[in-house]
């Protein structure tokens, strides 16, 4: 296989051949996998969409088509996680628009987050946030990457006795913070938390994760394609023989499964903003998990 092959054109050629076996074609008319949300027991679709970056446009007709194609197909296969955040430029505001134009807002779980210093300046953000995402519920606030928790925590608590929010968390996407993460997960109640997991970054796996399942906190899941890095490097190799014993057809549906195999996961949140990777991305929601005699061969396998 040529070192230079794309994932899109690796997706093509499953497309040919063992995507009609295992992959979209056997899941039609089906829904994706769900897990429960500790906080509330609400069941939340296990692959969303991330949008660092990748919804960061302006307004011209040609930059967002494919962003609204990219919602779409996540609705039509039962997903709904949206996450986005004040600091990813226009994210939040491309987001409200194209909801708003397909009427597809109650079909979403927004999640978005407060970055900034000071209870003042986080209430004008958050206000900002439901302005933009033209809503006026936000499925779930997030304090992004723990930045002055302690002056945001009682705001977040007590919009969310008010209904303006459903649920509560805090994130973070390095191991450097995992130290004080556990601390705040320790001392305070929280409904999520979103952190770094993928098959070359399992740190959490020692502490966060078992500590997640243990006080009954929803894990969503960034960076699992590695920050992107894994997947490219991955995607010049032929898929390993035993991709077939969990229906994957492509390296970005291997490393899914393997986030998505841990069960204190929730959601994972792949960004893209190309409808084709979306497709792709989604069925790593189908179809069954590495077991743990797989997780092992993944592990030796795949050299990270």
């Amino acid at each position: 296989m040529s070192r230079t092959l794309t994932r899109s054109r690796l997706i093509g050629l499953a497309g040919a051949g063992l995507l009609a076996a295992k992959g979209s074609a056997a899941q039609t008319g089906a829904r994706m996998h769900q897990r429960r949300i500790p906080a509330s027991g609400e069941m939340l679709p296990v692959v969303g969409v991330g949008t660092w970056r990748t919804f960061d446009v302006g307004g011209k007709p040609e930059d967002r088509a494919p962003l609204a194609e990219v919602l779409r197909r996540l609705f039509d296969a039962g997903g709904s996680v949206i996450d986005t955040s004040p600091m990813y430029g226009s994210a939040e505001a491309v987001v409200g628009d194209l909801l708003s134009a397909a009427g597809t807002r109650d079909k979403a779980f927004i999640a978005t987050k407060v970055w900034t210093t000071g209870r003042d300046s986080g209430l004008a953000q958050m206000r900002a946030s439901l302005r933009l995402l033209k809503t006026d519920r936000i499925d779930l606030m997030q304090i992004h990457n723990l930045v002055d928790w302690r002056a945001h925590l009682p705001t977040l608590r007590a919009w969310k006795a008010e209904g303006r929010i459903r649920y509560l968390g805090i994130t973070h996407y390095t191991q450097s913070a995992h130290d004080e993460l556990e601390s705040v997960m320790r001392s305070e109640k929280w409904d999520f938390i979103q952190i770094n997991y993928a098959l070359d970054d399992r740190a959490v796996e020692r502490r966060l994760l078992p500590l997640a399942a243990e006080r009954g906190i929803a894990v969503i899941v960034n960076q699992p394609f590695g920050g992107g890095g894994l997947l490219r490097k991955l995607s010049a190799r032929k898929l390993p023989d035993w991709a077939g014993e969990i229906g994957a057809t492509s390296w970005a549906q291997i490393l899914l499964k393997f986030v998505l195999a841990n069960p204190a996961v929730t959601c994972v949140i792949p960004g893209t903003s190309k409808p084709e990777h979306m497709t792709d991305n989604l069925q790593g929601g189908f179809g069954v998990y590495p077991d743990a005699a797989l997780l092992k061969k993944m592990i030796a396998d795949v050299p990270v």
